[in-house]
């Protein structure tokens, strides 16, 4: 058995219910890893951001959309990040930058935790954009 390396609260998968139902396109999220904006969870619709070989596929979420919602991570910050289980959720505020949550009062955070010895030893693998 294989362990996830990120998760959805119940909160967040509402709201990413909420921005696939308003939008009608399936969607993204990218954690770039820079200051300010760049340390938010970013999220869009699939195809307005690009991603590439700097990146790396965390996984997918499953909030109750119709299709699955890729996580994608700067290959810099993943390499920080490598040991740690990555959940969104969402607070009150203003989204970061371009994130497509920004005029709903609400904007998606990380929540993280270091991953148990005997998690590491059984994290899915990831992709490379």
């Amino acid at each position: 058995m294989s362990v996830a390396r990120i998760a959805v609260t119940d909160d967040a998968a509402e709201l990413l219910r909420e921005l696939r139902e308003r939008h009608g396109q399936p969607l993204m999220f990218h954690q770039s890893g820079g200051c300010c904006d760049g340390s938010a969870p970013m999220c869009f619709t699939q195809g307005t951001f690009l991603t590439g070989p700097a990146d790396v596929l965390l996984g997918r979420l499953d909030p109750g959309t119709p299709e699955p919602v890729p996580v994608w991570i700067s290959r810099a910050q993943f390499q920080y990040w490598s040991h740690t289980h990555i959940t969104i959720d969402v607070a009150p505020g203003r989204g970061a930058g371009f994130s497509i949550e920004s005029p709903t009062g609400r904007r998606f955070i990380i929540r993280s935790r270091l991953f148990s010895d005997a998690e590491s030893q059984q994290l899915e693998p990831v992709s490379y954009g």
